[in-house]
C-alpha cells in the first residue's frame, strides 16, 4: 500500500491554486502525454463535492478508463478524490492547501493498492509508483505555471465556488 507524498509551493493564492487542481480542464492538459481524456461525470470546469468523472487514458499502451469522484470538500483548504472503478484495488487522493510565505503550499497525498496481488506489488516496486510520481508531479508543475501567471484566467470554470 503505497502512498505518494508531492509539496508544491505555488507563488499564488491559495483559491486559485485549489481550483486549478479540480479542473477538469487543466487536467487534461497536463496529461496530454497519455492522451486524456474526460467522458462521462464533469467532463469540464470544475468539479465539486460528490461529483465525478470518467477518465479514459493511454497507460503501458492500453486504454483504460478510470472513474473517480469527490468524496470530501473544504475550499479552498482541501479535497479528496476517490477511485470509483478503475485499474487500481482502490485509491485515495487528497489535496491540501495551506498558506505559507504569501503564497500556497499544496501538498498531494495519493495512497493506493496495485491491482493483481503479488504481480501488482512487484510492478509498483519495477515501475508504477515511479509512473505515479512523475505523472502527479507533471500535473503539479502546470497547475504551478498556470497558478503564477496570467494563464490561469484562460481556464473554464475559474473563481467559481462550490
Amino acid at each position: 500500500m503505497p502512498i505518494i507524498k508531492i509539496e508544491t509551493y505555488i507563488r499564488a493564492d491559495r483559491q486559485i491554486a485549489f481550483d486549478l487542481s479540480r479542473s477538469i480542464d487543466l487536467h487534461t492538459l497536463s496529461t496530454a502525454q497519455t492522451n486524456e481524456q474526460a467522458i462521462a461525470g464533469v467532463t469540464s470546469g470544475l468539479i465539486g463535492l460528490g461529483e465525478s468523472v470518467t477518465w479514459r487514458a493511454k497507460h503501458f499502451g492500453i486504454y483504460q478508463n478510470l472513474t473517480s469522484k469527490i468524496t470530501a470538500f473544504d475550499f479552498p483548504s482541501y479535497f479528496v478524490d476517490e477511485m470509483v472503478k478503475g485499474a487500481f484495488k482502490r485509491f485515495t487522493h487528497e489535496h491540501i492547501f495551506e498558506e505559507q510565505d504569501g503564497g500556497t503550499l499544496m501538498v498531494d497525498v495519493f495512497d493506493y493498492d496495485s491491482p493483481l496481488g503479488i504481480l501488482g506489488k512487484i510492478a509498483n516496486a519495477l515501475f508504477l509508483e515511479n509512473y505515479m510520481t512523475s505523472l502527479l508531479t507533471k500535473q503539479n508543475e502546470m497547475i504551478k505555471e498556470f497558478a503564477e501567471s496570467e494563464r490561469w484566467k484562460e481556464v473554464p470554470g475559474m473563481g467559481r465556488e462550490m
